[in-house]
């Protein structure tokens, strides 16, 4: 019977290795459609893509707009895709979700962003990977599971979903209120970000985001002592962060093992600034005293963090400068907010990708947790499904950067991952070899 595993397997990896062009052009086709979030553009012609190909292969497809999701509209529609095909007998779900949508391509790259180049082994463009590279192995190892006749019991859906970027409320989160990300439909669901091939991600830290609006009276500009001018209050408010709050953070360690080292202390990053007169002008400005100023924060925290005391250091620098500073008033206003998940080390989804990594790579997993939030958080907090990682090709530095890129042999090995794992979960053997 051992012989006969092995050989099942062996025969798995040699199918995705041949569909080695396959996978490669599939991320080029994905990269360029250029999914852009904000605003959102051409998220249903990626998601047809997707449904096609799957549909042709005897899936089930259904397309899900989130209407009413912030961004959706009839120009960007919030277009989610979701595939399943089901075996002869019952047993458990497995799902595959990547997030559609990139973030802009930004300045500094040296190849087309949307072309798709393939170059020394790497495939390059916004999205190659975070995470079309990683969508694109999803595909190919359901697939070979498909056409090696290896489906026998259980159900298999992949989904390709949209505004990770910017939250997921239109894309997971959407699903996940309608029941896409819950039991009994779905058991196991593999997200796969970049975070390299070697690593099984069981989470991610907190996040609070906050707009902070300091206030002022305006005057004119030659006159600003009769005036109260909100961008000097709001660089009161900035000294403190980076005097006071800035070195606590950076005293608080957590036992998760968050990558990079540097994310294992809580962080607070400045989003955005902006105050006093707008900028989309060609003009000069009139001489005036600023009476607005908004900021905004992004504070991740740790799972050992009280999620209320996260907020309250903030609100606790604000109240002290409106005692202590002549004329100073503020707003605060919360723009997302998701605590710390971290999925339990011996959760079947974990040991099995765990597992298939060491048969394919010949080397122990490393667990890791992410440093920032993604779509796991819908999973867990709105399915309530706890058996949720994240596992892909790529490596999580090159994630938003100019010339990102995939490794070829990286999402062959991590398709081949998938595949070993996707066969432990749906034979009840999450500890592998099956």
């Amino acid at each position: 019977m051992r012989s006969d595993t092995d050989a099942a397997t062996s025969q798995l990896f040699r199918r995705i290795e041949a569909r080695r062009d396959d996978l490669v052009a599939l991320t080029q086709a994905l990269i360029r459609i250029p999914t852009v979030n904000p605003p959102g553009d051409v998220y249903t012609d990626c998601a047809e893509l997707i449904g096609r190909r799957l549909a042709a292969r005897g899936f089930a497809v259904e397309y899900v707009r989130a209407e009413g999701a912030a961004g959706d509209s009839d120009r960007y529609p919030r277009t989610n895709v979701v595939a399943r095909i089901e075996a002869p007998r019952p047993g458990p779900c497995v799902h595959f979700n990547g997030h559609i949508d990139v973030v802009p391509a930004g300045q500094g790259w040296t190849v087309d962003p949307f072309g798709g180049v393939v170059r020394d082994g790497r495939v390059y463009g916004r999205g190659a990977c975070d995470m079309k590279g990683g969508i694109a192995a999803s595909i190919i190892a359901v697939e070979s599971l498909l056409e090696e006749g290896l489906l026998t019991a259980g159900a298999l859906e992949i989904s390709g979903t949209v505004d990770e970027e910017s939250g997921g409320y239109g894309g997971v989160g959407h699903l996940a209120k309608l029941g896409y990300f819950s039991r009994p439909r779905v058991d196991h669901v593999i997200i796969p970000e970049p975070l390299n091939v070697d690593r099984v991600c069981i989470g991610h830290r907190g996040v609070w985001w906050a707009e902070i609006e300091t206030k002022g009276r305006v005057a004119h500009g030659s006159m600003p002592f009769l005036g109260n001018c909100a961008v000097r209050h709001m660089g009161a408010v900035l000294h403190r962060i980076e005097t006071e709050l800035i070195p606590r953070l950076a005293a608080k360690r957590t036992d998760m093992p968050v990558v990079p080292e540097g994310a294992r202390q809580s962080t607070i990053n400045i989003n955005a600034i902006h105050g006093g007169q707008r900028e989309d002008h060609d003009g000069l400005p009139s001489p005036m005293v600023a009476d607005r100023c908004r900021m905004v924060i992004d504070r991740r925290y740790l799972i050992e963090e009280d999620p209320e005391a996260v907020r309250g250091e903030i609100v606790a620098i604000l109240e002290d400068l409106r005692r202590s500073r002549s004329g100073f008033d503020y707003e605060l206003r919360e723009v997302l907010a998701f605590l710390p998940t971290m999925t339990d080390a011996d959760a079947p989804v974990v040991r099995a990708v765990a597992a298939a990594i060491e048969t394919v790579l010949g080397r122990p997993a490393r667990h890791v947790v992410s440093p920032g939030t993604y779509d796991q958080k819908h999973v867990v907090r709105v399915g309530q499904l706890k058996d949720c990682i994240a596992y892909g090709p790529g490596i999580l530095d090159l994630a938003h950067q100019p010339d990102e890129w995939v490794g070829i042999e990286d999402m062959v090995h991590s398709a081949q991952v998938m595949a070993l794992a996707t066969l432990g979960l749906m034979n009840g053997d999450d500890g592998l070899p099956f």
